[in-house]
């Protein structure tokens, strides 16, 4: 069976030989090539010559050609910060404003063309890869999800608009599914075989807000794409968990899960919807910290465990770090690909444990001022991340609590921050506690919420 018959038959429902495997090599793919996130989301030849070094190492069934959750906004006026080692970040936000004020849509008659911004880069390599791979890969076109488009667009403070300007809110979403919609249909006429609808702040919000808010235009999204042809999938990042059924009841054919959603759970939810789950290697303790015997033995562990393997997708929880080791990628591919051989090589490997000796925690009961410690993957990477993070910096701001409490960070992507997690039980990112005590899980509080809370402790 070719690679790319395997992937669009578990897509349909189809019986396949194996488990298909899709590397999420997003600005990753530069790295194989010397280049930097940047270079190669601004230069299409570096970006060509990435993907084919991907396709070639790494043997993947699917493929994206590009992970840049910034594409679409860009050309709707947001500054973007960019970076060597991962996509850009938002700087600037059009709609923002105060949060006492309706959320106002200026744009609304704005809708990004095939010319606009980096499309014409993207858009030639995606019929490139086509011409070159197409045959025997499945491509994916990621597109940026309504959600994550209107924050961008209106910032942080579009987590209190949900409860104080519904109307406001829900014109916001239907302008930005049009976006979505637009950018979904340029890469489909490029080749695309699935469109990712990523939408990774969709984790922050609570099932009763998706009904209301977001049924309707990822519906319609999804209907929009299954209507053109091709296959979709509906990415999400962060504990997703209270969001899978109503995920599913928007009929995406695909749901994408990271490592914070038990894979187990969202399989059980996916096969009683008809919705084939991907996902969810860990990115960090797995991929960019492991060894390859850490990631076969992983792959090798997962599938064996598995009752049922159809409706399956093997892939990183996420867009896979810049810096992930190419060993550790390769070992999966072999995983998936020669799944007897690998487990006699890993029956007797057993991983190191996290050394959590050199954590110090915190004397809560004796700081000088209350501490707020944010538990992030990288705000650099991901969205759910910089918003939390954003919207914490924006509170120490607040003239009730500025110069009264401290903060700090600690990201997932460094080894002893990833210990510090193991010795404090952090489940789920990004998080924030409070004097040792976890106060927001995997959602972005308001920023009323948050002052009101903090005074408590003053």
């Amino acid at each position: 069976m070719q690679p790319k018959e395997r992937l669009l038959n578990v897509l349909s429902g189809k019986s396949v030989d194996r488990v298909p495997w899709v590397p999420f090599a997003g600005v990753h793919a530069g790295s194989l090539k010397g280049y930097t996130a940047e270079e190669v989301l601004k230069d299409g030849d570096k970006l060509f010559e990435s993907l084919l070094e991907v396709n070639r190492l790494y043997k993947p069934d699917g493929q994206p050609v590009v992970f840049d959750l910034q594409l679409e906004v860009e050309c709707l006026g947001c500054e973007l910060q960019w970076e060597e080692m991962s996509p850009p970040s938002v700087k600037t936000h059009p709609l923002d404003g105060d949060e006492d004020e309706p959320p106002t849509v200026p744009c609304l008659c704005t809708i990004p063309t095939p010319e606009s911004g980096r499309y014409p880069i993207i858009l030639d390599v995606m019929t490139r890869m086509k011409e070159a791979v197409g045959d025997i890969t499945a491509l994916y076109g990621l597109v940026t999800g309504p959600f994550t488009i209107a924050s961008h667009l209106r910032g942080n403070n579009i987590f209190t608009d949900m409860y104080d300007w519904d109307d406001e809110v829900k014109d916001l979403l239907s302008y930005a599914s049009k976006v979505t919609m637009a950018s979904a249909e340029y890469m489909i006429d490029a080749g695309m075989d699935v469109i990712a609808v990523v939408d990774p702040l969709i984790s922050q919000i609570s099932a009763n807000h998706f009904e209301e808010f977001m049924d309707e235009p990822f519906t319609e999204v999804f209907n929009f794409i299954r209507a053109k042809g091709v296959k979709s999938s509906f990415f999400v990042c962060g504990d997703a968990t209270r969001n899978l059924e109503v995920m599913c009841a928007t009929k995406p054919d695909s749901i994408s899960i990271d490592e914070n959603v038990d894979l187990k759970v969202a399989l059980e939810v996916g096969r009683k919807h008809g919705v084939v789950i991907g996902g969810n290697i860990p990115l960090t303790t797995v991929m960019l910290t492991g060894n390859q015997m850490d990631n076969m033995k992983w792959v090798v562990d997962l599938l064996d465990g598995m009752e049922e393997k159809t409706g399956y997708i093997l892939a990183p929880g996420c867009d896979m770090p810049y810096a992930t080791p190419v060993d550790n990628t390769v070992g999966v591919a072999q995983a998936v690909t020669d799944l007897d051989n690998v487990r006699d090589m890993v029956a007797n490997y057993t991983a190191e444990e996290i050394d959590t000796s050199g954590v110090v925690i915190p004397d809560y009961a004796n700081l000088e001022k209350p501490l707020i410690e944010l538990y992030t993957l990288d705000p650099l990477s991901c969205a759910a991340c910089t918003y939390m993070l954003t919207g914490t910096e924006k509170v120490l701001e607040d003239p009730e609590i500025a110069d009264k409490v401290d903060m700090i960070e600690y990201r997932f992507t460094e080894k002893e921050n990833i210990a510090r997690c193991v010795k404090v039980g952090v489940t789920n990112l990004p998080c924030i506690y409070v004097n040792g005590e976890l106060k927001y899980n995997s959602i972005i509080p308001a920023h009323k919420d948050f002052v009101e809370l903090l005074k408590k402790y003053l």
